[in-house]
């Protein structure tokens, strides 16, 4: 769903060096914080292309339905054509979007979902830190992502793949594109925290929360 290269290259990079934790600890990656999909979403099958084609189609439909006399004959032919090559395809064009809402509520509540198993869990992982409050120099409360920039233009990445991270002792950090390694007990209590981005600020949710024991730069 949200799985898309940034975020694979990113969560690889992450873990292609793992250092020693105690047996106690378990060390975990971005992809365990996603629970396994619980619906079947038939958009997953189609190409990036047809995915295209059938956005296009449901645009031109959504500007003909409010206000009919705006839409060129040519947008409406490009539309039917489209719809013809998909039907060719055997992409059901009339199935798909009648599915449409009920797939991106499905989605919504997919990206919010949590692992309950983690809950109370001793974890170690990796990530980068988006500051939140500071002692002196010291970043006391942030928030873990997976990718460098995250939050710097919204969207901000899914709730199950954000970390609220609490740390008494706090950590010296040069900026956001320095990984971390962090340690600690997480929960699956979330967390909305306002933060200032580039476009404003924004109201951004963590589907976790973690209490810090050691946090420590990624090398």
């Amino acid at each position: 769903m949200f799985h898309s290269v940034r975020l694979l290259g990113a969560a690889l990079c992450l873990v292609c060096f793992t250092p020693a934790v105690t047996a106690d600890v378990r060390e975990i990656g971005w992809e365990d914080l996603v629970p396994p999909m619980s619906f079947d979403d038939p958009f997953e099958a189609l190409t990036e292309d047809q995915l295209i084609s059938l956005g296009a189609i449901v645009q031109i439909r959504e500007l003909f339905k409010s206000n009919p006399t705006d839409v060129p004959d040519e947008m409406l032919e490009r539309a039917e054509t489209m719809e013809k090559e998909l039907d060719q395809q055997n992409i059901d064009v009339a199935g798909l979007l009648a599915r449409l809402d009920e797939i991106a509520e499905k989605r919504r509540a997919q990206a919010s979902a949590v692992v309950e198993e983690l809950n109370g869990k001793s974890i170690r992982m990796p990530g980068y830190v988006l500051p939140i409050e500071f002692d002196d120099q010291k970043v006391t409360e942030f928030f873990l992502v997976p990718y460098v920039g995250a939050c710097i233009h919204v969207p901000p990445p899914p709730p199950n793949q954000m970390v609220y991270v609490n740390s008494d002792v706090g950590i010296e950090t040069k900026g956001l594109y320095d990984p971390v390694w962090v340690e600690g007990t997480i929960s699956t209590i979330g967390k909305t925290n306002p933060w200032t981005a580039f476009d404003g600020v924004v109201d951004i949710s963590a589907g976790y929360t973690m209490q810090a024991d050691e946090i420590e730069p990624y090398e």
